[in-house]
């Protein structure tokens, strides 16, 4: 290969994952999933071919690379559309820890052994299962914990990644998206009427104005609706 093609090559390749990365955003890098995982390594094998391989012609390295992304750029739009879709392509968070007791099940589920969860509690200053009452297992690999209360507290940061499964620790989520999550509100031992009439004494006046709810663990309502934003 030609010394001018290569650098014509190298600097297109450049200039073309810039602006590529550019455009899909941030998630890439801040929340690797696994098809975020797959993606990075197929744009930058996609890049360093284009850059190398005078083989590859520089057109079909531009539509490969721009197809990619496109596909990228399509998955993230579903995922925000779509609650169902969203669970189906980044799956969903795993209780692998319960009350201080390790869920066998969800460590299956996962493809988690014992050795790799103690690992990661390590990641999060915890060396004994012991002191753990809740760890979830998030759909980026992260390790989302809450200690027993004669231990060392979480951290806010660490509370605000748990995912609100326990209505006696967290808050649980009831509509996400728009969608009323009735499992919830029955483990709750609430109804729709009562949601009605908290959403009533706010002036909301239907549940499709509401993109998001949670009870909180003192029984308090909190929902973001979905024109006016923040209501408590």
């Amino acid at each position: 290969m030609a010394i001018p093609e290569l650098i014509l090559r190298i600097c297109l390749s450049f200039a073309l994952l810039f602006t590529l990365t550019r455009i899909m955003g941030r998630k890439e890098i801040s929340q690797m999933t696994f098809f975020n995982f797959v993606s990075a390594i197929a744009i930058g094998s996609i890049t360093a071919i284009l850059a190398t391989n005078q083989n590859f012609s520089m057109l079909n390295g531009i539509i490969a690379l721009t197809g990619w992304a496109g596909f990228t750029l399509i998955m993230g739009y579903i995922d925000i559309k779509s609650q169902k879709a969203r669970k189906f392509t980044t799956g969903i968070p795993e209780i692998v820890i319960k009350d201080g007791k390790i869920m066998e099940e969800a460590l299956r589920r996962t493809r988690l052994d014992n050795d790799s969860l103690q690992a990661l509690l390590r990641q999060k200053n915890v060396f004994s299962m012991k002191e753990v009452d809740y760890a979830i297992f998030e759909t980026s690999g992260k390790l989302s914990v809450m200690k027993k209360e004669n231990k060392q507290p979480a951290t806010k940061s660490d509370i605000r990644q748990l995912t609100t499964y326990s209505p006696k620790i967290f808050p649980t989520e009831i509509i996400s998206d728009g969608e009323l999550n009735e499992a919830n509100l029955k483990k709750l031992n609430l109804d729709t009427n009562w949601l009605n009439e908290q959403l009533k004494q706010a002036g909301i006046t239907s549940l499709s104005e509401v993109f998001y709810a949670e009870v909180q663990p003192d029984g308090t309502l909190y929902f973001d609706n979905k024109r006016d934003g923040l209501y408590h």
